[in-house]
C-alpha cells in the first residue's frame, strides 16, 4: 500500500440520477500537475478497487476534488456513488497524464472539448494562472446529452468570473460554450459536427481551427476522442505527449467510466 494514501471523503454532491462529485483531504505529500490524473478507489474485501480520475481541483488547493459518472453494475462506480462525508477513499500518491500544458507547444487560441466527465481535467485547467498566461482566448466546450449534465460546469465556470485571482483574465480570456444533443438548448448538436459545419467558431466569434495559431486538449467518450483526433490530423495538427510538445493532446489513459 506504500504507493497508495487513505484520505477521508468531505463531501459529495449529487448533480444527476447519472453524475456526482466529491471533495477529499489531501495529504501535503501529494503533487500534480494541473490536468493529470491518478488512482483513486475503495477497500473492496480487503483489497483496493482503483479506477482513473482526473483530478477537478487545481494543484493550489489544500483539498481533491473529482467528478464521476454513475454505472449501476461497474465494479468500482456502483460502490462508489454511495461514499459520504467521512467515509475512507483511497488515492494514488502519483499522478500523471497528457493533458497537460507543458505537452502543448504556444499558440494564441486554447481549445478544451469535453464530454460527459471529460470535462473533470479542463476545471482545473481554467483555474490556472499559467493557463491564462500562456493564451490570448481559452475556449471550453462541453458536451454533454442533456441539460442538466451541464450544472456542475456551469456552477464552477459562473463562480470563476469573481475568483479573487482570476476574475479578471476569466472575463477576458475564457469562453464558455455548453452544448447538449438531446434536449432543446441554446447550443446543440456533437462537438464533431460542431467543428466540421464552422457553428462552434461562428458561435463564439472565431476563426476556423488553424494549426498555426491553435491548440487542442480533448477528453471524453472513446467515440468522440478517435474522431476528434483524425479531424485534428487531418488538418495538419500534430500529437504531442510528455515526451515532445506538440498542436493537440488527448488523454488515452480513460474515457468515460
Amino acid at each position: 500500500m506504500s504507493n497508495l494514501m487513505e484520505e477521508r471523503v468531505l463531501s459529495v454532491r449529487h448533480w444527476t440520477d447519472r453524475l456526482f462529485s466529491f471533495t477529499t483531504t489531501r495529504d501535503p505529500s501529494f503533487r500534480f500537475r494541473n490536468g493529470e490524473f491518478t488512482m483513486i478507489g475503495l477497500k473492496v474485501d480487503g483489497r483496493p478497487l482503483l479506477r482513473a480520475y482526473s483530478v477537478v481541483s487545481p494543484n493550489y488547493e489544500d483539498t481533491l476534488e473529482f467528478f464521476s459518472i454513475k454505472v449501476p453494475d461497474g465494479p468500482l462506480t456502483s460502490r462508489l456513488q454511495h461514499v459520504m462525508e467521512g467515509d475512507p477513499i483511497i488515492i494514488g500518491r502519483k499522478a500523471t497524464g497528457t493533458l497537460v500544458l507543458d505537452n502543448l507547444k504556444p499558440g494564441r487560441t486554447l481549445y478544451l472539448l469535453g464530454t460527459g466527465t471529460g470535462l473533470a481535467p479542463f476545471l482545473a485547467l481554467i483555474r490556472d494562472p499559467e493557463t491564462y498566461e500562456r493564451f490570448e482566448k481559452i475556449v471550453l466546450v462541453h458536451g454533454c446529452r442533456e441539460v442538466a449534465e451541464l450544472a456542475y460546469g456551469e456552477e464552477i465556470v459562473s463562480g470563476l468570473t469573481s475568483h479573487e485571482l482570476l476574475g479578471e483574465e476569466v472575463s477576458a480570456k475564457l469562453i464558455y460554450y455548453p452544448t447538449v444533443t438531446r434536449e432543446p438548448f441554446r447550443n446543440r448538436g456533437r462537438i464533431t459536427d460542431l467543428i466540421e459545419s464552422g457553428k462552434l467558431f461562428e458561435d463564439v466569434g472565431l476563426p476556423m481551427l488553424d494549426k498555426a495559431t491553435d491548440r487542442v486538449m480533448l477528453c471524453g467518450s472513446p467515440e468522440m476522442m478517435v474522431q476528434l483526433r483524425h479531424m485534428m490530423e487531418a488538418r495538419g495538427f500534430e500529437e504531442g505527449s510528455n515526451g515532445e510538445a506538440g498542436d493537440f493532446v488527448l488523454e488515452k489513459a480513460f474515457a468515460e467510466r
